[in-house]
């Protein structure tokens, strides 16, 4: 595969986070009893995610829409006011129309905002790019260690931390699948960040990444992105993906580990409706 920008590729890349994200869900789904309440629909190209429990936009997003599907936006949009929630739709420049947003604008959309998809080669020469900081360790998260990722994801993103436990589970329960691995960053032998790579198909994906507060700018994020790049050259992968807020430091980091922009896309969603409006 050439990896020179193209609406095929841009479409593949857009596939590896449909991907993603329904391998996530589905092993959310197998938690004895669903309680997180998740489900995934396809329409067409497009997908629709659900997870009741987790009302923010993680989760609850439509993935793979495009102008041509134009006659499957009411459809998307019923199935979430059967849920009492609004989608938010992720659209990508290669595969939007003007009609696409003059429809979402007529059903009350609006755009709120912009991520950025990047992606590069997996070469040797990628791995060149970034240094060592030997005061910074990483190794593979343990079963017993679960508790540290909930307690550095929720602190990393300014979350409640009543949602420790929740974040432990939903992420251990995905600890033993061949596609995910899960890492924990130390600084000087103390729990600093974590970070994880999903791969699947030959494309490796940057999945997730938190640092805490108290040891950011310290090259803990690029160290485990150097980390991820590493394991996804040992198992073949060709390509690596990952997306992040526009201009975020993130954003550099992966740029500096040899990663380019593919494509920003936009973020459409509605004012959360009252219960009972629809």
């Amino acid at each position: 595969m050439s990896l020179i920008l193209t609406e095929e590729l841009a479409r593949r890349i857009e596939q590896s986070e449909i991907e993603l994200l329904e391998s996530r869900l589905t092993g959310v789904q197998k938690i004895e009893g669903n309680p997180m309440g998740g489900e995934i629909k396809k329409f067409g190209d497009a997908v629709a995610f659900y997870v009741k429990n987790i009302p923010g936009p993680s989760f609850n997003n439509v993935k793979g829409i495009s102008g041509n599907q134009l006659d499957e936006i009411d459809a998307i949009l019923d199935f979430y006011h059967e849920r009492e929630i609004s989608a938010n739709f992720e659209i990508t420049p290669a595969h939007c129309s003007a009609e696409l947003f003059q429809l979402l604008s007529e059903r009350g959309y609006f755009q709120c905002g912009f991520r950025t998809a990047l992606y590069g080669p997996v070469t040797d020469d990628i791995l060149l790019n970034t240094e060592e900081d030997s005061s910074i360790s990483i190794h593979e998260f343990e079963d017993d260690e679960f508790a540290i990722f909930g307690r550095i994801y929720t602190k990393g993103f300014n979350m409640p931390s009543s949602l420790i436990d929740f974040v432990a589970q939903n992420n251990q329960v995905l600890h033993h699948n061949e596609h995910w691995t899960f890492y924990l960053a130390r600084v000087k032998g103390e729990p600093a960040g974590i970070g994880v790579l999903f791969e699947q198909n030959g494309i490796a994906t940057l999945a997730a990444s938190a640092t805490t507060p108290e040891y950011r700018n310290k090259g803990v994020h690029s160290a485990l992105v150097k980390k991820r790049l590493q394991q996804a050259q040992q198992n073949h992968c060709h390509m690596i993906v990952g997306q992040t807020g526009y201009g975020s430091g993130s954003l550099r980091n992966m740029e500096r580990a040899g990663m380019k922009v593919a494509y920003t896309k936009a973020i459409w969603t509605i004012l959360i409706p009252k219960k009972g409006c629809f």
